[in-house]
């Protein structure tokens, strides 16, 4: 890093405030998560990174700090089924409800897939197989902070109204390819058309119209709040203005959807899409972005 450690990075991007609207009613959001109303949100200005903090930019906080993450501790963590590396050690079947996902012995930030797995050649992809936990620590030590849940839409939306995704409604303009998402029939045949079978370079796809790559797709990114699929509902004072999200709960807020999302199975690379995630939980497809005050 260029940027002594605790000082925000230079090359965030500056997010005018004011109004914008957030949320879906579209017929493919999923109620059940919250997505709608659509809603006026007022923010103040803050500023966000272009990209998700990438594997060098973590092993620099590693190597300066010492830091264990969360998966490092616990011996293991989640692994695409597909994509575990040969001499790994998987330790369950399965998870209930998500068979596509493997318990792997060793699996880390620095061994993504467990085993002799490794981010040599992916200095340049997001960090992944980081706890909400191990945001935090990066962000405390970089000067940063992770993006409400607001905020992180309001960036991911470049600028568009009522659009389904970062770039507009069609997934493939014209046939182009604008995200790292699942190609072909899930869980069984990924085709890799997009070019990518796993993680993708942070810049990987043209950014959107404030200067963000990869709000969609790639990896998914731990935003600050707990989440609640009701809360913007129940407390309108609250959640129209800087909304800072319930105040407490059992799980936090993810965006963007991942390499691993489908049209058939889990479709939130849209834009409003949200779900949850324990903050002690580390996976294979889930990262973050940072942000700051203005």
């Amino acid at each position: 890093m260029s940027e002594s450690p605790g000082s925000a990075p230079a090359e965030l991007i500056e997010i005018a405030a004011g109004p914008f609207a957030m949320g879906s009613d579209s017929p493919r959001a999923h109620p059940a998560d919250g997505e709608g109303p659509v809603r006026t949100v007022t923010l103040s200005a803050y500023r966000i990174s272009p990209t998700a903090v990438t594997n060098a930019e973590f092993a620099a906080f590693v190597d300066a700090t010492g830091y264990r993450t969360e998966a490092e501790g616990f011996g293991w963590s989640y692994v695409f089924g597909g994509m575990v590396a040969p001499d790994a050690v998987i330790m369950d079947a399965g998870v209930p409800g998500a068979p596509w996902w493997r318990a792997v012995r060793g699996a880390d930030w620095a061994h993504p897939e467990g085993g002799r797995s490794g981010i040599g050649d992916r200095l340049d992809h997001p960090v992944v197989q980081v706890s909400w936990h191990d945001a935090q620590a990066y962000c405390r030590w970089r000067g940063v902070r992770l993006p409400t849940e607001a905020e992180w839409e309001k960036a991911a939306r470049g600028g568009l109204v009522g659009a389904a995704y970062a770039w507009g409604d069609e997934v493939s303009p014209g046939g182009e390819h604008r995200a790292n998402i699942w190609q072909g029939t899930f869980p069984e045949i990924n085709t890799a058309e997009d070019g990518y079978a796993g993680t993708a370079p942070v810049t990987a796809y043209p950014p959107n119209g404030y200067g963000l790559h990869n709000t969609a797709g790639n990896v998914w990114e731990w935003c600050a709040d707990w989440f609640s699929a009701r809360w913007h509902v129940q407390d309108i004072e609250q959640t129209r203005v800087d909304p800072q999200g319930p105040r407490w709960g059992m799980a936090r807020v993810v965006r963007g959807g991942s390499y691993l999302c489908h049209s058939s199975y889990c479709n939130r690379y849209r834009v409003a899409a949200r779900t949850q995630t324990t903050p002690d939980s580390a996976l294979g497809h889930t990262g973050f972005r940072v942000a700051a005050d203005a």
